[in-house]
């Protein structure tokens, strides 16, 4: 079992930063493939970024060049920096856990998931 908790989230400004982290538990974190997912009002979750097991990031389109995805093992955390938020990314984010150790935008890979952190951008 891993446990994810993610921290981080709040209030920003329309051009400001966040930077999310997930702490998870258990000793084959470096193994796993990590994502960030979000879901805002009346949407479904989408991909936002992840990290497989060798280090490679990917990211949706609409988070190229402003957030940047990063993994710390010995540290057992993902982070996500966020930098130009735009009132489109309010939502909450998610933290997942994938097993596989694989890429995927999907949400049925993962094996586990964090409990969300809230992000609210303002115009």
């Amino acid at each position: 079992q891993v446990q994810l908790v993610e921290s981080g989230g709040g209030w920003v400004q329309a051009g400001g930063s966040l930077k999310l982290s997930c702490a998870a538990s258990g000793r084959t974190f470096s193994n796993y493939a990590m994502g960030w997912f979000r879901q805002a009002p009346g949407k479904e979750r989408e991909f936002v970024a992840a990290i497989n097991r060798h280090g490679i990031t990917y990211y949706v389109d609409s988070a190229k060049g402003r957030f940047t995805i990063s993994r710390d093992n010995a540290r057992i955390t993902v982070y996500l920096q966020m930098n130009s938020l735009k009132p489109e990314d309010t939502a909450v984010y998610y933290c997942a856990a994938c097993r596989n150790g694989l890429y995927s935008d999907y949400a049925g890979d993962y094996d586990y998931w964090g409990q969300g952190t809230q992000v609210t951008v303002s115009s």
